[in-house]
């Protein structure tokens, strides 16, 4: 799955715009590796998201593509 599109499913990131353009600004990683919006998310990856002075990181469990507020929640695990 496209990162963009599992930080708008997961509800991480509202809209998939907003994700693409964190990407592209270099405030999203994969492993410790900056991600393009296009970079694939595959189950145990780490995904670290800075939002100004505060970073979140997560590890994927579940990759959905239909997605409801209750399931979105089950798709990561909120490390940091």
């Amino acid at each position: 799955m496209r990162l963009d599109k599992f930080l708008k499913n997961s509800r991480l990131i509202k809209r998939r715009t907003v994700a693409k353009e964190a990407c592209e600004q270099g405030r999203v990683k994969i492993n410790d590796k900056l991600a393009k919006p296009s970079s694939e998310v595959n189950i145990n990856d780490n995904i670290s998201i800075t939002y100004g002075e505060r970073e979140s990181v997560i590890k994927v469990l579940e990759l959905l593509e239909h997605v409801t507020k209750e399931t979105s929640k089950t798709m990561y695990e909120v490390i940091k």
